[in-house]
């Protein structure tokens, strides 16, 4: 039975709330999910050099710092833990070998604490050492 004989049908519309809702919920998915590449901002090729080796190399003072926070200078352990205190080791070890103007050379080890490395730049300041440099491993692949 048909009771709405004389009645036109009513037009079919498409609901488009609920489908702007699902594709804004696809494209916060896709913002969240999106991984960004990091370019480098600068292609720099560095500069070589054709220079003579240096005929008298600078006093080293090798500063080595373990994974446990302890320190040794130009290879014997030291009981220093701060700043201060490895200052006057470094100027002790200047003061034996009786030369200027050393070259501090810190030797950390990778699992080492930052405040410990830290510690030795702080030393080489307070000693009066403005020349610092760190030792790396070459990567052999």
């Amino acid at each position: 039975m048909n009771f709405r004989k004389g009645r036109p049908r009513e037009d079919l519309e498409i609901n488009l709330i609920p489908f702007i809702d699902v594709l804004l919920v696809i494209v916060i998915f896709l913002m969240v999910t999106t991984t960004y590449s990091k370019f480098t901002a600068l292609q720099i090729t560095l500069p070589t050099a054709d220079a003579q080796k240096a005929l008298e190399q600078p006093f080293e003072i090798n500063v080595a710092v373990d994974a446990q926070g302890r320190y040794a200078i130009n290879n014997s352990r030291i009981a220093a833990r701060d700043a201060q205190g490895l200052a006057d080791e470094m100027q002790a070890v200047l003061k034996s070998s009786g030369k200027s103007d050393p070259v501090v050379i810190i030797n950390a080890d990778a699992l080492a604490t930052h405040q410990t490395v830290i510690n030795v730049l702080e030393a080489a300041r307070i000693a009066g050492f403005p020349k610092v440099t760190f030792t790396a491993q070459s990567s052999s692949k």
